[in-house]
């Protein structure tokens, strides 16, 4: 059950007239009222002798009592919807539940008798809308501040008390909904996305792939946007602003999103802590592939999320956002709409109110940046690597805000592990085959030595993992490792040790890939395809273009 509140007006009977009138689609029925501040307001949906005039002069009688002292936005508007899946309830449920909403907000506490005046309006099974002026009986305003989390709080118990669906609940860290207005627009240009929307993609993917604000802008505007810097006096950014070339209002200007419209985290300051920490940070040395540090850095997530401290692990977090945004530019064709789709649900779970502490995953953000610089890779084994860690460390994230109550976060986690899921199995195909082949293949003697290893190093799973289809491919993966110089017994104990296996749907592949990147059997072999393959996101000759300070101070003044 979910509580809309929209900004208060000051017309009444506007309120009124939309809700007794047909709906924008004539999907307003029967009309009335199911409950009043003294239960004797008239309803003009039943009652023939009833106007809107009358009903919106008893709501408004304290207003004009009040005078010059009443609030100038003096209507107070709130929907109540129920789930698609709860039950048919009752004009008295809804009624019952009108009352404990109107208490919790402030606006009518009960057995207050000054509370404000107020009616409960039932056009559609499935919600109910509350109008109440806000002026009290001593003429005084009500004290109803916070009431979304007021009302939202007290949804939840009425969840449970009657027993209908629990909605996962917010923590105020979501995007903003594209407006009535920009959905009707992109239909009319045919598009399937709104403007904001577009944007919002280009802007996460040029984050996930820029090293500095600078490449940033640069990004951004190389993917076909339009982009305004602002600056402080002192010549500093101050923040940025973009637009779709096409998209114009109707005087023909640009229509200019700020980035923390976009998102909470896409606004200047939170995208400049992220690439500063990034450029700040002390230069690795390593000779390793990008692909392998990224794989290893994405493997070790969930324990990072075991054990570090909330604001490390939503560091990890966002770390893997930018892995996700960063993936459909280099992976093939075909896996592309389930990576997109998985970076575009993921993008709610990597937002919470913990703040992250950037420094802690840079290890992992710079080798999602790099690898957008260094060849694609042509092993298909690698990538299904990287896409099974992915999908244990989304399916980690999920129990990271599950445990947190984030229940918004969890959902989107686990919708995201579904398309990674996907996408993995169409990766994933191929070089297993080939995997199980050569396991196959292997000497009797030397497949009974990696049973023996097996049952050895975790007897616990060794039943299950030997009665799966993809044992050989883990045998031929031990033997492998162990021509390669490992121990085999010592891998598979880290392994397992390392992190839980019991959300796999196969614990032999989700083994014989963990080997792969402890072990570094997986080839860096690469295509001469460029790692950036989308023209709109290749980095662009010329430097981006900000905004003159006179243009800047005037569309700031709009």
């Amino acid at each position: 059950m979910i509580a809309n509140i929209v900004k208060p007006g000051h017309k009444t009977r506007g309120v009124l007239n939309y809700l007794y009138g047909p709906g924008r689609a004539n999907e307003h029925t029967d009309p009335h009222l199911i409950a009043s501040f003294d239960g004797f307001a008239p309803d003009p949906g039943r009652d023939p002798d009833a106007t809107l005039a009358q009903l919106a002069d008893v709501l408004d009688l304290r207003v004009k009592q009040a005078g010059h002292k009443a609030p100038k936005n003096h209507v107070w508007h709130c929907s109540i919807r129920a789930a698609p899946e709860d039950r048919h309830m009752s004009d008295e449920e809804w009624a019952a539940i009108a009352r404990r909403v109107l208490d919790a907000t402030g606006i009518a506490p009960a057995s207050d008798p000054d509370a404000c005046r107020w009616v409960a309006v039932r056009h559609a099974d499935d919600h109910i809308h509350i109008v109440a002026t806000k002026v009290r009986g001593d003429l005084r305003p009500p004290r109803n501040w916070n009431d979304f989390l007021r009302a939202d709080k007290e949804l939840v118990v009425i969840e449970k008390d009657y027993g209908l669906r629990q909605v996962p609940r917010g923590d105020r860290t979501v995007t903003k909904r594209p407006t009535r207005a920009e959905q009707e627009k992109a239909r009319r240009t045919g598009n399937t996305r709104t403007s904001r929307e577009h944007l919002r993609t280009i802007v996460r993917t040029a984050v996930s792939a820029a090293t500095t604000t600078e490449e940033f802008f640069r990004l951004v505007e190389g993917a076909g946007a339009l982009i305004d810097v602002q600056y402080f006096p002192s010549g500093d950014v101050r923040g940025y602003k973009v637009a779709l070339d096409d998209d114009t209002n109707a005087q023909g200007e640009p229509v200019w999103f700020s980035g923390s419209t976009l998102a909470p985290d896409l606004s200047y300051p939170k995208i400049a802590s992220r690439l500063t920490a990034t450029e700040t940070a002390p230069a690795e040395q390593t000779d390793a592939p990008a692909w392998r540090r990224l794989s290893i850095g994405i493997d070790q997530t969930p324990d990072q999320l075991t054990h570090d401290e909330d604001e490390a692990g939503q560091a990890h977090i966002a770390v893997l956002a930018e892995a996700l945004d960063a993936l459909p530019l280099v992976a093939p064709a075909s896996l592309r709409p389930q990576l997109v789709q998985a970076a575009t649900v993921f993008e709610r779970a990597a937002r919470s109110r913990i703040r992250a502490q950037h420094q802690a995953a840079q290890s992992t953000r710079r080798a999602v940046k790099a690898i957008l610089r260094e060849p694609a890779p042509k092993d298909g084994a690698l990538l299904a690597a990287v896409l099974d860690a992915l999908l244990l460390a989304v399916i980690a994230t999920q129990h990271w805000h599950r445990t947190r109550n984030h229940t918004q976060q969890a959902e989107a986690a686990r919708q995201t592990a579904a398309h990674l899921r996907a996408a993995y199995q169409a990766q994933a195909t191929e070089p297993l085959a080939a995997l199980r082949q050569r396991g196959t293949r292997l000497a009797e003697s030397l497949r009974r030595r990696q049973e023996f290893t097996l049952r050895r190093a975790i007897p616990e799973l060794a039943e299950q993992v030997l009665a799966e289809p993809g044992w050989p491919a883990l045998a031929g993966t031990l033997a492998r490792a162990e021509a390669a110089g490992h121990k085999p017994a010592a891998l598979l104990t880290e392994a397992t040790a390392r992190r839980e296996t019991d959300t796999a749907t196969s614990v032999s592949e989700v083994l014989t890939w963990r080997l792969h990147r402890l072990a570094d059997l997986t080839a860096a072999t690469t295509g001469r395809a460029p790692a950036l393959p989308s023209a709109a996101y290749r980095l662009p000759p010329t430097a981006y273009r900000p905004s003159n300070t006179a243009t800047s101070q005037q569309r700031r003044t709009r």
